[in-house]
């Protein structure tokens, strides 16, 4: 009898199976995480605790650096300000899984420097300061609280920089590959750090891996065999793994994930359609979120080109377009930006293998009574 229940239960599987009882399953719940009174708002970073910070407008629809709740509940925290008054550039970029958080703000002299922000929103905010000139911004900060971004130098030109947490000024100019400007974008809890620099002039530049140093051993991460000239490194995770976008001789740019011994062996990771893409982050099990034309993507690693468009993983009579997905934690979360701002994506289960799972137990147990009888 028992035998037969179980030979029941597997019948009525595959018979809703072979009906396509979970066909096109949507894979994502998501979440709109609103504003500070405003109606705009920018995700720009999420880490595996869940915290997700980026900028949101407040009632005078002055963008400020924010720190969301991710529960959608509308608790989202303004992160302030270095003294400034300006209505525009403060924004928070990156999270550790220490909740510290760094971007850009104002300071009372009118300059946009590099900050370290205050996560309980009290004020207390760090100017990162720059490397002899006046500017600068942080784009990311791993787990042990290195910092980097770019910064001006003395010559009035960005470098990439890695930044003194104190704010003493402590600051670590990374240099170029021969040209006048670089940007760091990511860095690993390694302390291996990429992003981009000049071969020559200001604007011939290539994906690098940095030296850490500043000792200016810096790594050209080459460009794809499309016959352009120029690449970008967005992100970078634990395992070295490294991914952004390398342009074509239209100069139109490609989803890219990069060669990290610099040897050139890059794989374009393509498109979902038309032309041009951008890979923006890459998480520890080498997951990778972007977007191109027709919005946020979730990218084939191997560059095989089965590329998923998020929006046709969502509920659609929701309303959601999603433009952007900046950032993927280890648990799958993704936030971005769409049609209704700031958005979390996070996965749920597939219903068939949720049963396939019941149905596996059931079975383990009904053997396990076989043999106590």
């Amino acid at each position: 009898m028992r035998r037969q229940s179980i030979l029941a239960l597997v019948v009525i599987f595959l018979a809703l199976f072979a009906c396509g009882a979970w066909a096109d399953p949507i894979r994502y719940n998501i979440t709109g995480l609103g504003a500070l009174g405003g109606n705009k708002s920018i995700a720009y970073s999420v880490k595996n605790n869940g915290q997700i910070v980026g900028w949101a407008d407040d009632s005078s629809l002055s963008p400020r650096a924010t720190l969301f709740d991710s529960n959608g509940n509308g608790n989202n925290t303004d992160l302030g300000t270095l003294g400034g008054t300006s209505g525009s550039g403060h924004v928070a970029l990156s999270i550790n899984d220490s909740g510290q958080i760094v971007g850009q703000s104002e300071n009372s002299s009118g300059l946009f420097h590099a900050t370290l922000f205050d996560p309980t929103g009290g004020g207390a905010n760090v100017d990162l300061g720059a490397i002899g000139g006046n500017g600068s911004r942080a784009y990311s900060i791993n787990s042990a609280g290195q910092i980097v971004g770019e910064a001006v130098n003395a010559s009035n030109h960005y470098h990439a920089t890695v930044f003194d947490s104190t704010g003493a000024g402590n600051n670590i100019d990374l240099g170029t590959l021969g040209g006048n400007k670089s940007w760091a974008w990511s860095n690993n809890d390694g302390g291996q750090i990429v992003g981009f620099a000049a071969v020559s002039g200001d604007w011939d530049w290539r994906a690098t891996l940095f030296d850490p140093t500043g000792g200016s051993n810096n790594i050209d991460l080459g460009i794809l065999a499309l016959g352009g000239a120029k690449s970008v490194a967005y992100s970078i995770n634990n395992g070295g793994q490294i991914v952004g976008m390398s342009d074509d001789s239209l100069g139109v740019y490609h989803a890219t994930l990069f060669d990290p011994t610099g040897n050139g062996n890059n794989i374009l990771l393509g498109t979902l359609v038309g032309s041009g893409s951008r890979a923006s982050s890459i998480n520890n099990y080498g997951q990778i979120v972007g977007e191109d034309v027709g919005g946020a993507t979730l990218f084939d690693p191997t560059g095989g080109g089965n590329n998923i468009d998020l929006n046709t993983l969502i509920d659609p009579t929701l309303g959601w377009s999603l433009y952007y997905a900046h950032s993927i934690n280890d648990r799958g979360w993704i936030v971005g930006e769409g049609n209704k701002g700031a958005y979390l994506l996070t996965p749920v289960p597939v219903p068939g293998a949720f049963l396939l799972g019941t149905l596996g137990l059931s079975v383990a147990g009904w053997k396990m009574r076989r043999r106590k009888e």
